[in-house]
């Protein structure tokens, strides 16, 4: 009887101490699985998807995406903030979620190219996959890695270098004229004229309205006052207008406000005795 009782109680303590384990494990587990704040509060990138994070309210966390096409700016746990890709480094988390493509916009948000490779100086804006098309100023094109109008020898868009974009190749020059970026004029508008920078990539620049490159002086100055383009405005302005631009009214002057010289005046003190009869 006594063998017996003692088995008992064996089963029951090895019993009880597996349960223990058990009830261990369980709580290892559950700590490795739902502890993965950081911090208890606060918004924290995903380590491998640069538009997915994570937000922790009191050490629970809720997983987030960020808009189609913009990813998750972590400068600052404090702040739940969803930027373009071209202000965040997505090197060490290049993933993203799956695209939403609409008319002209390869995802729902942000600036994207023209479809079409040979159109280098328009792109577009897209806002919940509506869009704007841009067009950038002239001589520029746009950049796909900063999302703005800069240089074609900047952008480096293929099919849009500075030889395609302007059709103009700058004269071969010696080492001592290249290092001042030599200037020539547009051939095809008087207006315009291209520096060539260290002496091989052209960039076209122009000259006020009315006025056209001299390529004597390397200068931009009036139209009329070049034998080459003295009639280059004749279908645009009137003389009349050029001369408006030529000679603009200069500003009237307002009329300086006379000085006063004279001393302002001083009220008389009163005499002590005339105060005191009062």
């Amino acid at each position: 009887m006594a063998r017996l009782l003692n088995l008992v109680i064996l089963l029951l303590a090895v019993d009880l101490a597996i349960s223990a384990r058990k009830q261990q494990n369980h709580k290892e587990t559950e700590e490795e699985t739902s502890d993965q704040c950081p911090e208890p509060y606060g918004y924290f990138a995903d380590a491998e998807q640069c538009d997915k994070y994570y937000e922790c309210s009191d050490g629970q966390i809720t997983e987030k995406l960020c808009p189609d096409g913009m990813v998750f700016n972590d400068f600052s746990s404090e702040y739940e903030k969803c930027d373009l890709p071209f202000n965040i480094d997505c090197t060490q988390r290049p993933k993203l979620q799956t695209p939403q493509p609409s008319d002209h916009c390869p995802r729902k948000n942000g600036y994207f190219g023209h479809e079409e490779t040979n159109i280098c100086d328009q792109f577009y804006y897209c806002v919940d996959g509506k869009f704007n098309m841009i067009t950038c100023p002239s001589g520029l094109v746009y950049n796909e890695n900063t999302g703005i109008c800069t240089w074609p020898d900047e952008a480096k868009k293929k099919g849009c270098s500075s030889k395609e974009v302007f059709q103009f190749d700058c004269p071969k020059v010696n080492e001592s004229i290249a290092i001042t970026h030599p200037r020539y004029p547009d051939p095809e508008d008087c207006q315009y004229f291209y520096v060539c920078i260290n002496g091989d990539t052209p960039r076209r620049n122009g000259c006020k309205l009315g006025q056209a490159f001299d390529d004597r002086s390397k200068k931009c100055d009036w139209a009329r006052k070049i034998p080459e383009c003295a009639d280059w405005y004749k279908d645009q302005l009137t003389d009349e207008q050029l001369d408006a631009l030529e000679n603009p009214p200069k500003p009237k002057s307002r009329p300086a406000a006379p000085i006063n010289r004279r001393k302002p005046s001083r009220k008389q003190a009163r005499p002590v005795e005339e105060v005191e009869d009062k």
